[in-house]
């Protein structure tokens, strides 16, 4: 349920749905971010979901903060699809050559490797948002035994396909880029692609992933 709305410079408002990070609260975001997109709203030009709170902005010369407010408030999230999520299995090697930080985790959480792919692959993941690259998911929630804060000098590269763990955390790297997650794997599934113009994204808020864990030989294959 959203607690306040308030305008967010000229031509933008944001929802606020508390401070809390947690499925249900997200999932509440989503409902509205979905709702909203379906409605097609005269003058909206653009929806941002985050963990707890949902951007939109509007265009000046067709609508106004007040009336954007007052539609917003009016909306029946019942009417959201919530079978339009999916749930997802995502290979992912954890070859020597990938996990760049296995190591530090190791040391940091005080878990062997072998305990942290353990807790790393079974577990159910839900997508809260996308962001910072295109396509990134950020993925919960990790057990608290898992938490470790991002590396004390990020990369300057960070290769496409990377998986990492931060706080309370996974996600997959797009692109390459730079980034300061604990690097524990690389997938070879493309989880956005650009030649989709409507849906580039393969996993979105609302979609719950699994890992699975693979071989090297069976990366090298994958795609062939």
């Amino acid at each position: 349920m959203i607690k306040n709305i308030s305008n967010l410079g000229d031509a933008a408002l944001y929802c606020d749905f508390g401070t809390e990070i947690n499925r249900n609260i997200n999932s509440e975001v989503i409902k509205y971010f979905k709702v909203i997109k379906e409605k097609n709203i005269e003058g909206i030009n653009n929806l941002t979901p985050s963990y707890n709170k949902l951007i939109i902005s509007f265009d000046l010369s067709v609508t106004n903060y007040n009336n954007v407010k007052d539609q917003i408030e009016k909306l029946d999230i019942n009417e959201a699809q919530n079978n339009s999520n999916k749930k997802l299995e995502i290979p992912v090697c954890c070859d020597t050559s990938f996990s760049l930080d296995i190591e530090r985790l190791e040391n940091k959480l005080n878990l062997s490797k072998e305990q942290i792919l353990e807790n790393f692959f079974n577990k159910e993941y839900f997508c809260y948002m996308t962001g910072f690259i295109a396509g990134m998911p950020f993925l919960g929630n990790l057990d608290q035994n898992m938490s470790a804060q991002r590396l004390e000098t990020p990369r300057v590269k960070v290769p496409k396909g990377s998986v990492g763990l931060t706080e309370q955390f996974a996600n997959i790297y797009t692109f390459e880029s730079p980034g300061g997650w604990n690097i524990i794997g690389n997938t070879p599934l493309d989880v956005f692609d650009s030649t989709k113009e409507k849906e580039p994204n393969l996993i979105n808020p609302g979609d719950t992933v699994i890992f699975k864990h693979i071989t090297l030989d069976q990366y090298k294959n994958y795609n062939e």
